[in-house]
């Protein structure tokens, strides 16, 4: 018997660059000390006084089967902060909580796309973004950006990823994971009047809007004309920390929301109750929590570029928000994959190759500031060092 080709085709094939990933994952199993410098995990992890409270509700009994929209006060707390921070009017009625963003993703695609649709999405991407797409039987087409321009997309290249042949979705990120780059108000109004122009739907991935370093968040959603077309993933595994607890949410149109809700119903059923009471409970102590959870962040950023402005064969795009650093490293010569390999096999240092997440980031490498300052900072020396050491031999 066969797989279905939905499933066989969900990645596209290929390693698309994550063979160092899983090599320095083997290195660390067979007890090489690795700096791990991958994926976005907290290094400090969920906080206990969620964890009491997560303790507290399991206790009290909320372990059996949750309301599958989410539990009102969290429905009702998610579309009171979407609110306040946008301005968009938001009730209860236009949420519907998830098993974490990813979760909220695959939602989004399923209630934009029928079968054999073509979808957008933004290259460099979160390295989930196609496959989703094609898991939702949609046809996944990515829309180049450029690092010369810090990846901001142009209306020029979503019209010529568009082409003569329709697409129902655009997928986009916010502050964005793997760059770091926020989009500002000129760039979200050409991807606007782009969606708007062309009949599609607008899906927003906006888990990192809590880590914002220079300037501010704008959620399109408030947009003049946008709240109908706009889906927005939101999650509190980044500004909470709470990254294995899986909950999440999709905010949109209120007869949209009715239908995801029927997809949970008979898909995940629901996340269960004593981990939405614990998401409420941190949701409820505000914005100075979610600022002490994203402050190790904007101090590693600014104390990594620090370290990179002071020499000038790698070069920083401008990180305006998120937990990363994306660094062009072609001056050594290398390409993305080959100088993350270079660098775990002769420093032991795992960083994630620019190409897994896409064409438009060869040659770069991704940095997760997700270790402690100190050896955040010992790390980055190193590298820099052997970046310097390949460019003279390159030269």
């Amino acid at each position: 018997m066969n797989v279905s080709h939905r499933l066989s085709g969900l990645t596209g094939g290929g390693s698309d660059g994550w063979d160092v990933f899983y090599k320095a994952r083997a290195m660390k199993a067979a007890g090489t000390p690795v700096v791990e410098l991958t994926i976005g995990e907290h290094d400090i992890r969920t906080s206990p006084a969620i964890l009491d409270e997560m303790h507290r509700a399991a206790r009290a009994g909320h372990t059996g089967y949750a309301a599958v929209p989410g539990i009102p006060d969290l429905r009702a707390t998610v579309a009171a902060r979407v609110q306040a921070r946008t301005g968009v009017p938001t009730g209860p009625q236009n949420v519907v909580i998830t098993p974490g963003g990813q979760s909220a993703l695959f939602a989004a695609h399923m209630a934009a796309l029928d079968p054999g649709e073509r979808a957008l999405y933004l290259d460099p991407y979160y390295a989930t973004y196609p496959g989703t797409i094609r898991g939702a039987g949609g046809v996944a087409v990515s829309v180049p950006t450029q690092s010369e321009a810090d990846f901001q997309p142009t209306r020029a290249a979503l019209d010529a990823a568009l082409g003569d042949a329709p697409a129902r979705s655009l997928l986009i990120n916010t502050p964005n994971n793997p760059t770091g780059v926020i989009y500002g108000a000129e760039t979200l109004g050409i991807i606007a009047d782009f969606t708007c122009a062309n009949d599609m739907w607008l899906i927003s991935d906006e888990v990192y809007d809590t880590q914002v370093w220079d300037g501010a968040h704008l959620s399109p959603r408030a947009l003049p004309g946008m709240a109908e077309r706009t889906l927005v993933v939101g999650s509190m595994s980044k500004s909470h920390a709470m990254t294995g607890s899986r909950v999440g949410w999709l905010v949109g149109p209120e007869d949209i929301i009715a239908h995801l809700i029927n997809l949970s119903t008979h898909t995940t059923y629901g996340v269960p109750g004593f981990l939405q009471d614990a998401a409420l409970w941190a949701l409820r102590q505000g914005d100075a929590f979610e600022a002490e959870i994203a402050a190790p962040f904007r101090r590693r950023r600014d104390q990594t570029l620090v370290q990179i402005n002071a020499q000038d064969i790698v070069r920083a795009l401008p990180s305006g928000g998120a937990m990363y650093l994306m660094l062009d490293v072609r001056a050594t010569g290398l390409s993305g994959e080959a100088f993350a390999d270079a660098l775990l096999d002769a420093h032991h240092i795992a960083t994630m190759p620019g190409e897994s997440f896409g064409a438009s980031a060869a040659g770069h490498i991704r940095l997760a500031l997700t270790v402690d300052d100190a050896a955040l900072r010992s790390a980055v020396e190193t590298l820099l060092q052997f970046a310097a050491h390949l460019a003279s031999k390159a030269a």
